[in-house]
């Protein structure tokens, strides 16, 4: 029996590259960077390098959807344990993370299968989701 035609119906599926030299955008002066690798409209999911100075400390925040974390160099303290490199984190969808901490200078790859809400006592005080990411990644290219 012959194979089937598995030629995509989509002739315009094609990989999507990004180059070591995009840029790493800078989201706390001095402190903070994130360099935006995809952004799925779709689905809502995305994937992201951060890049986090040694003291830098993310606000507390609340998952909408789960989270796939790997370190790929550094310490970063959450909850009430430690990540160094090479250690993977599962976080699931409504996981709340008080502060999290970079112990060291750190590196890691996030992918998220949507928004991440950030809060204090009074309440929501940023949201984080594919669009934003886009919105972040557009500029920072237009600004080159």
């Amino acid at each position: 029996m012959p194979l089937q035609n598995i030629t995509p119906i989509n002739d315009q599926l094609a990989d999507i590259i990004v180059r070591a030299s995009e840029p790493w955008i800078e989201m706390r002066p001095g402190m903070a960077w994130v360099k935006v690798l995809w952004t799925g409209p779709e689905t809502g999911r995305w994937v992201a390098l951060f890049r986090w100075k040694k003291g830098y400390v993310a606000a507390r925040h609340k998952h909408l959807a789960d989270a796939h974390t790997y370190m790929l160099k550094g310490r970063i303290q959450v909850r009430d344990g430690i990540l160094e490199a090479g250690d993977y984190d599962y976080e699931p969808n409504g996981v709340i993370h008080e502060t999290t901490t970079a112990l060291e200078d750190s590196e890691y790859l996030f992918v998220c299968e949507g928004p991440l809400v950030y809060f204090d006592d009074n309440g929501l005080t940023s949201y984080l989701g594919w669009e934003e990411l886009r919105r972040l990644k557009d500029a920072a290219i237009a600004s080159q």
